[in-house]
């Protein structure tokens, strides 16, 4: 058998076809997304001990939860008791695990304002045999981590789980453009505030002009094989003045962060300290040694796109803007990003220098690309619409190669991927829902691609 990561395995794929979660899921398009499907709503979808989890919004509003045993055709569902207050793409389905107590945990309904979330009972995810899988595994839909509060502007929530078994929650709080990312932590004696970690003050000043507050959009936020806690991002600034023509993106360079202490401290790629979470000085715009990947803000670069580490613990991203050579200034990112856009492979090589390939598949839409890594660290890109390229680890990630071009599916856009599932049994999973038009429910499917064993 081929050792996990040395690249001897060539990328590929094999359908093994989709099951459906929901005929009839909630559908409105905002912010050019669906609220089912945003591909930042890290673990949407995910296995854990031998059940892949779902989340989305049915027709009526409700939140509702699914498992089943990989591969299997058929769905056990669960109706919570909270309905989406709103048409806002944004009110996304976060899920995470506590492993230390088994729990299923749910984040969700906010974009800068007030969140939602309810818990499991104890060992429900450690023996889904022996516990009833019904509302009464379920506890109260709260405004409150248990009681603690955290911010009246809280959006795009992340769990993420630290190698001792408790769980994060990343989040940020105020608003596009002015705002702070932010870490909570459960554990054994519940849920604390570790605090912000990033700022959204500073001066950024360009060609064309100079903004003075920001937020940092994280690409991803995930722990490596040696428990180092990893962060790609971009900026966006608040003030236009910084483009050369109105109706692009304010959003600006590729940066990098990384933290050995479960996201206490931040260092930069050459591992000087440059911010600390819940203290004085937070990672800024201005500090030192973080752009990986510079870019300036007339490209339509995409925020929230994509990450991964692969297993020597190296962090992977997927970045995806105009290029220069479709011209010097965006004005309309939708329309640019559909007309030029192109998705970039960007990554940490063995020798600790970062470089970028092209992926040769023009986006055709405004929507983000996902990444997954194999057991041999190859390298597939979920480009929107469900279709799907992929580079090999031998050569140097210098082969991106279409192999699914998404026909059949009729997928509005982005795709939710399985995180855990392609290291757990080798498969490539993602949910995506079918395009329909106005506000006309559309079926919600699970599609899956075996990779190389």
């Amino acid at each position: 058998m081929t050792a996990a990561g040395s690249g001897r395995a060539a990328p590929r794929i094999t359908p093994l076809g989709r099951t459906l979660l929901d005929p009839r899921a909630l559908y409105f398009v905002s912010y050019d997304g669906l609220v089912n499907t945003n591909s930042f709503q890290k673990n949407g979808l995910f296995t854990y001990r031998g059940r892949q989890y779902a989340a989305w919004y049915a027709e009526d509003r409700r939140v509702t939860v699914a498992r089943r045993t990989p591969g299997a055709a058929d769905w056990a569902t669960v109706t919570l008791d909270h309905r989406l207050k709103c048409d806002d793409s944004h009110n996304v389905i976060s899920m995470g695990v506590s492993r230390w107590d088994g729990r299923l945990h749910l984040v969700m309904d906010a974009h800068s304002d007030g969140f939602r979330y309810v818990k499991s009972a104890a060992g429900l995810l450690d023996r889904p045999a022996g516990m009833p899988w019904d509302r009464s595994a379920f506890g109260v839909v709260r405004t409150t981590l248990d009681g603690l509060a955290l911010t009246t502007r809280f959006t795009y929530p992340q769990f993420l789980a630290t190698p001792e078994g408790d769980l994060q929650l990343s989040y940020r709080v105020g608003i596009s453009g002015d705002g702070r990312n932010a870490l909570a932590e459960y554990g054994r004696s519940g849920w604390t505030v570790l605090g912000e970690w990033s700022a959204s003050t500073g001066t950024y000043t360009n060609e064309h002009g100079t903004s003075t507050a920001r937020n940092m959009y994280l690409h991803g936020i995930d722990y490596d094989v040696h428990g180092r806690l990893h962060a790609l991002f971009t900026w966006r600034e608040q003030n236009a003045a910084v483009l050369c023509a109105g109706g692009g993106l304010t959003n600006h360079d590729t940066g990098y962060v990384h933290s050995a202490d479960r996201g206490r401290t931040w260092r930069n790629d050459a591992g000087t300290v440059v911010g600390t979470t819940g203290g004085a000085d937070p990672v800024g715009v201005t500090g030192p040694g973080l752009v990986v990947d510079p870019l300036g803000p007339d490209h339509c670069l995409m925020n929230q796109e994509s990450q991964a580490t692969d297993s020597a613990g190296r962090p992977h991203a997927v970045i995806s803007y105009v290029p220069d050579r479709f011209g010097p200034c965006t004005t309309d990112y939708v329309a640019d990003r559909v007309a030029h856009g192109r998705a970039f492979h960007l990554r940490k090589g063995p020798d600790g220098t970062w470089r970028k390939t092209e992926i040769p598949v023009p986006l055709d839409s405004s929507q983000r690309t996902r990444l997954v890594l194999d057991r041999y660290d190859n390298a597939y890109a979920v480009l929107p619409r469900g279709r799907i390229a992929a580079a090999s680890n031998a050569s140097g990630y210098t082969d991106w190669t279409p192999l699914y071009d998404g026909a059949g599916l009729n997928a509005f856009g982005e795709v939710v991927i399985d995180e855990t599932r392609a290291a757990a049994d080798g498969v490539l999973s993602f949910l995506y829902q079918e395009r329909s038009t106005g506000r006309t429910p559309s079926p919600l499917y699970v599609a899956d691609f075996a990779l190389p064993a």
